[in-house]
């Protein structure tokens, strides 16, 4: 870790509102740099370690600088050969063959990645938008219409599938990322914000939504828990009543059905044919 770069971007943060296009080069060259590492995927916003996510606070405010030093242009490979009004370049800014085959991925037409994400090797970007800081793991489905917010980690061999939102997170500083681990499917349509953490193997029906503090209701047990959905759970949307007063409205929540099983695991299995 590059302990001098996080002093200047911790330092320009505290005085970001004088940071602009204008200012000095080893400011501008620890922002960009930064940004270019998250591109590349050799740092992230949030990383596993000991079984413990830990978000790099650092790396998000190096983002929102990024968008301080950066000016309003034309981007270009707007549909009609029209252009984009924005500060942030497209990931795929001059790419060729060659930088495509090196990076490992489909990127079918109308895939929209900003600079300053990564998507890893054997993944699928159908017609999306990936926003920058996120992170997309190896053999990862992006279905059409799907969007994955800034600073999102999705792990390996997940389906976030067709309009399935997984909110962003810049603003507040504090607030931490959502997360997706491994082996996971987000069903159509469904919405995970707020920091959620859904655990590896976990699948979403379609319209699940899940905010930081959207109940959690094990069928089985009558446990509540919010913020996270354990390992190998299957979700589906529902309806719950508080401590059990039927007077009262019923409120939306999320239910764990079940454990992850071979019928389920059958219906949303990765397609290997459209990995190769």
């Amino acid at each position: 870790m590059n302990t001098e770069k996080i002093d200047i971007i911790e330092n320009a943060f505290e005085n970001i509102n004088d940071i602009n296009s204008s200012s000095s080069s080893d400011i501008i060259s620890a922002i960009e740099s930064t940004i270019n590492d998250i591109d590349n995927g050799s740092i992230r916003v949030a990383e596993k370690i000991n079984e413990e996510w830990i978000i790099n606070q650092w790396i998000k405010k190096a983002i929102l600088l990024y968008f301080r030093i950066n000016n309003m242009k034309l981007i270009s490979g707007s549909p009609g050969n029209s252009n984009w009004w924005d500060k942030i370049d497209s990931k795929f800014k001059d790419w060729d063959e060659e930088n495509f085959t090196e990076a490992g991925f489909r990127a079918v037409p109308g895939s929209i990645v900003r600079k300053g994400s990564f998507v890893a090797k054997g993944s699928v970007l159908m017609p999306s938008f990936i926003n920058i800081g996120a992170y997309v793991g190896s053999g990862t489905m992006v279905d059409t219409w799907a969007t994955i917010g800034s600073c999102a980690q999705i792990g390996s061999d997940c389906h976030i599938s067709g309009g399935a939102g997984i909110g962003g997170v810049l603003e507040p500083l504090q607030a931490n990322p959502v997360i997706i681990e491994d082996n996971c499917f987000i069903g159509a349509r469904s919405e995970v914000a707020e920091g959620v953490i859904i655990r590896e193997g976990s699948v979403l029906s379609m319209g699940v939504y899940l905010s930081s503090s959207t109940p959690i209701v094990n069928r089985e047990t009558g446990e509540v828990i919010r913020g996270e959905v354990p390992p190998y759970s299957v979700i589906i949307p529902g309806t719950f009543s508080p401590n059990n007063d039927s007077s009262k409205p019923s409120l939306y929540c999320a239910i764990i059905v079940k454990t992850v099983d071979e019928r389920t695991r059958s219906k949303t299995s990765i397609n290997e044919l459209l990995r190769d």
